[in-house]
């Protein structure tokens, strides 16, 4: 630390440099957790449903989670999405349009038990996935 006069000059510049060590700073100052973001930024997205596909859980935990392979409509991009509530995946279908969103957890990254699932299943074809499973709704066919 200087001492001295000018002392505050020194410490606030070596402040600034230690700043862009710092991991939250730069993911604020480069936007990174926007550009990685398949959403853009955005809460929800559209999404065509490819393949279901069961994922395994994470140790301790042995159980296969209920998942989705979708297509986004916005741009493209690809991934997995956890469909939340006992057998929902009996409501969606290959081609299917669905709404996603994130599902919350470190920083946008995977949540709980399951590796690499980051977003999850709100909506099919406009109807509530929660409506679907209770059985206040039912699924039209197009």
């Amino acid at each position: 630390m200087g001492k001295g006069i000018n002392a505050a000059r020194k410490v606030k510049k070596d402040k600034k440099k230690g700043r862009r060590k710092s991991m939250d700073f730069a993911r604020r100052a480069l936007n990174s957790a926007k550009k990685a973001d398949p959403l853009e930024g955005a809460h929800m997205g559209r999404a065509i449903v490819l393949e279901k596909v069961g994922i395994e859980a994470k140790q301790p935990n042995s159980a296969i989670r209920k998942c989705v392979r979708v297509q986004l409509i916005k741009n493209g991009k690809q991934m997995t999405a956890f469909c939340p509530g006992e057998g929902a995946i009996k409501f969606i279908d290959e081609h299917d349009e669905v709404l996603i969103v994130g599902m919350g957890g470190r920083k946008g990254r995977s949540y709980g038990d399951l590796s690499g699932v980051r977003f999850k299943v709100v909506a099919v074809t406009d109807i509530s996935l929660p409506e679907l499973i209770k059985g206040k709704k039912e699924k039209v066919l197009r």
